[in-house]
C-alpha cells in the first residue's frame, strides 16, 4: 500500500492512495479510456467540435482515478465535483433541445447530490474531526453502540453521504438521469458514463456501509431494499423500451441494484456475526464485470448509430445481420450480463446469489430473504429477457422495409479496421475471466476485498456445481418465458403485415415529471415564497415599523446635537470679524464712480437719477467681501484642526518616548 500527502491543497491537503481495491479500478479506469479513445477516433470523426470533447474526456479521466485513489473523504468530494461538471459536458455535446434537457437532468442531480454530500461531510467532521477513512471507521464502531444522540448523527451524516453517492451511482429513487443521459451522449461517453463513473458513486458507497456502517443491521437492511428495488425498477424499465442505449441505460440502473444488493448482504451478514466475504467479493467483483459488459454493450450501440443515427429498434432491426465482429461482440456482453456459465457474469451473480441463501438461515423473519432470493432471481430472468429482445431485433430479424436490410447487408462489417480491433479486445475479457475464474476472478477479488473491511479468508467455491448452476438455470428459464410472453406479446403489435416494437410504459410515471420538477420548480418555491411573504408582513408590521420609529427619534436628536454645534461654533471659532459695516454708499470711490454712470445713464437714456448702479455696486462689494470673511473663517477653522492634531502628535510621540 502507498499514500500520497499533498498538505495545504484547498486548505485540508489531498490524501491519496494506492491498494489492491484502488490499484485494480485505477487499470480498469485506464483501459476503458483507452479503448474508448481509440473508438472515438471513427466515432466523431464527422463532429465539428472534437477538440472539446477530447479535453473534456481526459478531464474527465483524471478526476476519476482521482476520486479512486482517494484516502479522505475531502479529497473524494474534490474530485467527485470536477468528475461531475466535466462530465457534465459529454451529455450536452451536440446541443440539441433533448441533449440539453438531459445535461440539465443530470448536472441538477449532480449539484444537489454534491451539495447534500457536502453537508454530510461538515457533520462527520464536527462529530469526529476527521476525514480520513479509516480513522472514520475506526471511530464509528463505538458511536454505533454509545448513546443515542451520537447514533443520530451519524445517522444523519451516512444519510447524507447515501444520498450524494447513491445520486452518482444511480440508486432508487436518484437514477433519474441514467435513461435520460445516455442515449443523448456519444457512444463511448456512454460507456465510460455507465461503466465507471456510476462506479465512483458505489466507491463511496461502499466506505459508507462497510467502513461507517458495517456491523449496523438497520444500515444493511436499508442497503438491500434500496438494491432490490434498484435492480426491480431497472430491469423492468429496460424491458419496456424500444430504445437501445436507453435500454442500456436501464439495464445499468439494474446492474447497480445487483451491487448494492451485495453491499447491504455483506453489512447484514457481518452484523449477525457471520462472515461476509462471500458477498463483499460477489459485490465487488460484480462491479468489474459490469464495467466490462457496458464497455463492449455501448460500443456496439456506438457502431450501430454511427452508421444509422438511429437507436429506435423498429428502425435499426436487422442492423447485424452478416456482421460476425459485432455479433461476437454484443453476445459476450449480453451473455455476461445475463449470467449465462461460462462467462464472467455468472460468477459474480453467484456469489451475490449465495450470500443472500446464506443469510435465510440467520434472520430473524427468513420468509422477507426468501422474497428477496425470487427478486434476485426474477431480475435476472428479466435481464436475460431484455437483452434476448435486443439481440434478436438487431441480428435475428428483418427489417421491414426491403429496400433498408438490403442496404444494412452492404454495409459490410460497419466499422474501421481500429474500431473492430478495440471492440474485439474489450469483449475479450467477460469469456476470459468465466472460463477460468479460480485464475482470473477470484485474485482480482482478493485485491478488492480489503477496502470492504473485510476479514477472513475466502473459501474455494465450486462455482460450476450443480447447486449453483440451478440458480443460473432459474434465471434463464424465468428470461426465456418473460421474453416470449411479455417482450414478444404485451410489447410488441401488428401494423399490417409486420410486428412493431411499442413503448408501453406511461409517461404519465416519469418520475422526474412527475415528481422531481413539480417539487423544485412549483411546490418548494410555492411554499418558501409564502414563507417569505408572510414573514415580510411582519417584518413590515412589526420590527421595521419599531425602527422607522427609533430612527425617527435619533434624527431628531441628532438634528438638534448638529445645531447646537454650529450655534457654538458660530460664537467661538466663526464668529463675525467686527462690526457689520454700513451700506458702501459712503464709501468714496464707489459713490464716486456709481455717481458719474447714474448720470452718464440718465444722459444718455432719460432715465432718473435714483442710484440704481450705486446701490447695485455696494451690493456686489458686500457678497465679495462675505464670500472673503467666509474663506478666511474656513481656512482659519482648518489651521485650527491641524494645529490640534500636531499637538496630539506630539503629545503620543512624546508618551511613547517616556515610555521606553
Amino acid at each position: 500500500m502507498m499514500d500520497l500527502f499533498i498538505p495545504d491543497f484547498c486548505g485540508m491537503g489531498l490524501h491519496l492512495r494506492l491498494d489492491g481495491f484502488r490499484m485494480v479500478y485505477c487499470l480498469i479506469a485506464v483501459f476503458m479510456w483507452a479503448v474508448s479513445g481509440a473508438f472515438s477516433r471513427e466515432y466523431m470523426a464527422h463532429y465539428e467540435n472534437r477538440g472539446r470533447y477530447y479535453f473534456f474526456l481526459w478531464a474527465t479521466f483524471f478526476a476519476t482515478v482521482g476520486v479512486f485513489l482517494s484516502a479522505d473523504l475531502y479529497t473524494t468530494f474534490l474530485f467527485f465535483e470536477i468528475m461531475s461538471f466535466t462530465s457534465y459536458v459529454w451529455v450536452a455535446f451536440d446541443q440539441r433541445r433533448a441533449s440539453l434537457r438531459a445535461a440539465e437532468t443530470y448536472l441538477a442531480v449532480a449539484v444537489i447530490g454534491g451539495l447534500v454530500l457536502l453537508m454530510g461531510l461538515f457533520l462527520l467532521y464536527d462529530q469526529f474531526g476527521t476525514l480520513e477513512m479509516d480513522d472514520l471507521a475506526r471511530l464509528a464502531g463505538p458511536v454505533l453502540s454509545g448513546p443515542l444522540e451520537g447514533r443520530i448523527r451519524l445517522y444523519a451524516a451516512g444519510g447524507m453521504l447515501l444520498f450524494g453517492f447513491g445520486a452518482k451511482a444511480g440508486c432508487f429513487p436518484l437514477h433519474i438521469w441514467l435513461p435520460k443521459a445516455h442515449p443523448e451522449a456519444p457512444a463511448p461517453a456512454s460507456a465510460l458514463l455507465s461503466g465507471i463513473l456510476t462506479k465512483a458513486g458505489v466507491f463511496g458507497i461502499i466506505f459508507t456501509a462497510c467502513g461507517l456502517f458495517g456491523a449496523d443491521q438497520a444500515a444493511g437492511a436499508l442497503l438491500t431494499l434500496l438494491g432490490l428495488v434498484t435492480m426491480l425498477l431497472g430491469a423492468v424499465l429496460a424491458l419496456f423500451s424500444v430504445n437501445l442505449k436507453r435500454t442500456l441505460a436501464c439495464s445499468s440502473v439494474s446492474q447497480i441494484g445487483f451491487i448494492l444488493t451485495g453491499i447491504g448482504m455483506a453489512c447484514l451478514l457481518r452484523s449477525a456475526g457471520a462472515e461476509n466475504l462471500t458477498a463483499v467479493r460477489g459485490a465487488f467483483l460484480h462491479m468489474v464485470n459490469h464495467s466490462s459488459f457496458k464497455l463492449v454493450l455501448f460500443l456496439c450501440a456506438g457502431v450501430v448509430f454511427m452508421n444509422l443515427h438511429q437507436l429506435d429498434l423498429n428502425e435499426i432491426r436487422g442492423f447485424g445481420r452478416g456482421k460476425p465482429a459485432l455479433l461476437a461482440a454484443f453476445l459476450s456482453g449480453a451473455l455476461g450480463i445475463g449470467g449465462v456459465p461460462l462467462l464472467s457474469g455468472y460468477i459474480s451473480k453467484t456469489l451475490l446469489h449465495e450470500s443472500i441463501v446464506e443469510y435465510q438461515g440467520l434472520a430473524q423473519n427468513p420468509g422477507l430473504f426468501y422474497l428477496a432470493e425470487w427478486v434476485f432471481l426474477l431480475t435476472g430472468g428479466m435481464t436475460v429477457a431484455y437483452m434476448l429482445k435486443l439481440f434478436v431485433a438487431l441480428f435475428v430479424e428483418k427489417n421491414q422495409d426491403p429496400q433498408r436490410q438490403r442496404a444494412f447487408d452492404e454495409m459490410g462489417p460497419g466499422m474501421g479496421p481500429l474500431t473492430k480491433g478495440v471492440l474485439l479486445l474489450a469483449a475479450a475479457v467477460p469469456p476470459i475471466l468465466g472460463l477460468l475464474p479460480h485464475w482470473t476472478m477470484d485474485p482480482i477479488a482478493d485485491l478488492g476485498q480489503g477496502f470492504f473491511y473485510a476479514a477472513g479468508t475466502a473459501e474455494r467455491v465450486a462455482y460450476f456445481a450443480p447447486e449453483n448452476l440451478r440458480g443460473a438455470a432459474i434465471s434463464i428459464g424465468l428470461g426465456a418465458g418473460i421474453y416470449v410472453f411479455v417482450a414478444r406479446g404485451l410489447l410488441m403489435r401488428k401494423e399490417g403485415a409486420v410486428r412493431c416494437y411499442v413503448n408501453r410504459w406511461p409517461q404519465a410515471l416519469d418520475l422526474e415529471e412527475l415528481v422531481y420538477r413539480p417539487l423544485l420548480l412549483k411546490v418548494l418555491p410555492a411554499i418558501f415564497g409564502g414563507l417569505c411573504q408572510a414573514l415580510d408582513r411582519y417584518l413590515v408590521d412589526t420590527v421595521v415599523k419599531g425602527f422607522l420609529a427609533a430612527g425617527t427619534f435619533c434624527s431628531r436628536v441628532l438634528d438638534s446635537l448638529v445645531d447646537g454645534f454650529i450655534r457654538l461654533l458660530r460664537r467661538t471659532t466663526h464668529r463675525p470679524l467686527g462690526p457689520p459695516k454700513e451700506m458702501l454708499d459712503s464709501d468714496p470711490a464707489a459713490h464716486l464712480v456709481g455717481g458719474i454712470l447714474d448720470r452718464a445713464a440718465g444722459f444718455f437714456h432719460k432715465m432718473p437719477k435714483a442710484g440704481s448702479i450705486t446701490d447695485r455696486l455696494a451690493r456686489d462689494e458686500e457678497r465679495a467681501k462675505g464670500t472673503l470673511r467666509l474663506i478666511q473663517e474656513s481656512f482659519s477653522y482648518g489651521l485650527l484642526l491641524a494645529c490640534i492634531g500636531l499637538c496630539l502628535t506630539l503629545g503620543y510621540l512624546l508618551l511613547s518616548f517616556w515610555g521606553r
